[in-house]
């Protein structure tokens, strides 16, 4: 791991470094399954995530999210770019050494209905991972899973259902519990909350910053709630169209949005003060998002922005830090983070 200096005289231990990631899916046709195009799912995503903390990626349906989280765990094999975690870079491992560091870094899965094996046990579900990995078997395995299940707040007897015999919220808990079998350092939680009942989302997500707290762990929290992101995360990312457009610390960023799709974005977040909502102005962006398939030849936002010129249309924008521990990818964002308002 490398260290990063946070700006404050601190230093921060960079634990996942991500340097222009890219994920291209290709479009194949005709009977000899010739490729013709590609879905630029991802096309080129850079961030640090520091040792601890959490770190929210935000954006609409179909921006690239989920797939950057699976490509980071090489679950999607990446096209290009680097992700090097704990010092090494995973793109060139493979085989054993890739499978060593798997017990480094976990996933909690968006449907618990769909994750989860129904023909499984849930103590075969939570113990399955220790299995694989040669690390408990026998007595020692369901020990160790009566002791997971007691650290998510499922009693120990839950280990002898079946998924089915349990709510979304529970079923949530359980894909947590296998996501620690392996005493993980990172863990990637792909809306681990959207499926699930308003009453429950908030118990998964103190779960969770409790779990980071007493076990050192460090998250890729990756959500289109923008108001829980603000709650559980220190740093959020934007992304748009396989894109990172804006990253910065979560009251840096919702306080003083420099990208426009981020202004746009979080003049949706509902405010739950009625004179403040009523005075706000909505920024409603004309047209739908791009094709990932074709997209725009210079800025990927071009064809949306109300403050796009020229150079927006044909030049891609640098990711550059514009302000300390404020990244920026805008051609009308000067140095210092001035930018004309959309409003």
């Amino acid at each position: 791991m490398t260290d990063k200096s946070t700006g404050n005289g601190k230093t921060e231990q960079v634990l996942l470094k991500v340097k222009d990631l890219k994920k291209h899916f290709p479009i194949r046709r005709g009977m000899l399954q010739r490729e013709v195009g590609a879905v630029k799912a991802v096309d080129g995503v850079t961030f640090d995530v520091f040792q601890g903390e959490t770190l929210g990626l935000v954006g609409e349906s179909g921006c690239g999210k989920s797939t950057t989280g699976r490509a980071v765990l090489q679950l999607h094999a990446p096209t290009s770019g680097e992700v090097v975690f704990e010092g090494k870079d995973l793109t060139k491992l493979k085989g054993e050494e890739l499978r060593k560091m798997r017990r480094r870094m976990q996933m909690i899965f968006q449907d618990p209905y769909a994750s989860l094996n129904p023909r499984m046990t849930v103590g075969d579900i939570i113990g399955e991972p220790l299995e694989v990995h040669g690390l408990a078997t026998g007595e020692a395995k369901v020990k160790k899973v009566r002791e997971l299940l007691e650290t998510v707040g499922l009693p120990p007897v839950f280990g002898n259902r079946f998924p089915h015999e349990f709510s979304g919220g529970q079923r949530q808990r359980i894909g947590i519990a296998r996501a620690l079998a392996l005493n993980p350092a990172f863990i990637v939680c792909d809306e681990p909350i959207s499926a699930l009942d308003v009453s429950i989302q908030a118990q998964i997500v103190n779960l969770l910053e409790d779990l980071q707290k007493s076990l050192g762990l460090t998250y890729l929290f990756i959500a289109h709630d923008l108001s829980m992101v603000r709650h559980i995360a220190d740093r959020v990312a934007v992304m748009y169209l396989g894109k990172t457009m804006e990253l910065a610390d979560k009251n840096e960023l919702y306080n003083n949005p420099l990208h426009p799709y981020t202004q746009a974005l979080l003049s949706a977040v509902p405010v739950p003060d009625p004179l403040v909502e009523e005075k706000r102005k909505r920024i409603v962006l004309q047209g739908d998002p791009p094709s990932p398939a074709n997209p725009p030849k210079g800025c990927v936002f071009s064809t949306r922005c109300p403050l796009a010129i020229d150079v927006c249309y044909h030049d891609v924008p640098v990711w550059r830090e514009v302000k300390p521990r404020h990244l920026v990818a805008c051609h009308r964002v000067e140095d210092g983070g001035i930018v004309p308002s959309i409003v």
